[in-house]
């Protein structure tokens, strides 16, 4: 590698074939990582963020869990707002849990019915172990 006096005492010709190595074989490591990303992103890891063990909710299709009684094409699947629909229903005196489809878990069940997985990883793992 060129040091400070050398490269001060090059002149301008020998410098700009210097930049023009260098700016090569930077673009030519640059190419040699990018492949790199791009096998290890095949692997589950996203770009810029780290990887959610494979699960996404965002974009998935939910099954509906709540159905207008007067109009069975209106469904919900209790994400997001609730819809027009059933705000009018509810504001005429049905209860939201009226709505549900039959096999549908209560609308206040949520994960609490749930067991907790075996820990297989991490401190309490090790403590089980």
């Amino acid at each position: 590698m060129a040091r400070q006096g050398q490269l001060a005492s090059m002149g301008v010709e020998e410098l700009l074939k210097l930049r023009d190595a260098v700016t090569s074989v930077l673009g030519h490591k640059t190419s040699e990582l990018q492949q790199q990303l791009r096998r290890l992103e095949g692997f589950g890891g996203t770009r810029g963020r780290p990887a959610r063990n494979g699960r996404s909710v965002k974009g998935s299709k939910l099954p509906p869990k709540y159905r207008d009684t007067e109009d069975p094409s209106n469904v919900w699947a209790g994400r997001g707002a609730r819809p027009r629909w059933m705000e009018e229903r509810i504001k005429a005196g049905a209860k939201q849990e009226d709505f549900l489809i039959n096999g549908s878990a209560s609308p206040k069940a949520g994960r609490r019915g749930k067991k907790a997985a075996p820990a297989t990883r991490g401190r309490k793992a090790k403590k089980a172990a």
